[in-house]
């Protein structure tokens, strides 16, 4: 049953994973003053840099990862990003009690999104993807 949803699943799957990091990444664009403050809040070297980076990341990993092309390497790119602001910016061994229990969700949130992406580059993108169209052997399925 699950071998004739594979690729619309698959499709589905990248485009709620994406869902997280294009809005973000546009968002960063027209905030990029605030998003600067708020990455140098954290005490994180060369904030604007960081913000540029976190742009690319999000907006251009994530158009790759939502069209399947170079599927795999943006997955992995995403998620090695996802894990470094993760420790970065939802530290909740280190908040006051109030905020403990929102950044502990958000930390575990991230963790998970981190195992998606890391589906996505093990297993690929799926038929339904650019990836899937240059490989003839993913596109029969």
């Amino acid at each position: 049953m699950f071998s004739s949803l594979q690729n619309p699943l698959s499709l589905l799957g990248r485009a709620l994973l994406a869902l997280l990091f294009i809005p973000a990444g546009y968002a960063k664009i027209g905030g990029f003053a605030g998003t600067v403050g708020y990455i140098a809040s954290k005490g994180v070297p060369f904030p604007e840099l960081a913000a540029a980076a976190a742009i690319g990341v999000e907006l251009g990993l994530g158009v790759l990862l939502l069209i399947g092309w170079q599927a795999r390497w943006a997955a992995i790119g995403i998620a090695f990003f996802t894990v470094v602001i993760t420790f970065i910016f939802h530290n909740f061994w280190a908040v006051e009690a109030a905020q403990k229990m929102m950044q502990q969700q958000a930390f575990f949130k991230n963790i998970g999104v981190v195992g998606g992406l890391l589906l996505v580059a093990a297993f690929g993108p799926g038929a339904w993807s650019l990836d899937g169209r240059s490989d003839p052997v993913r596109s029969e399925r």
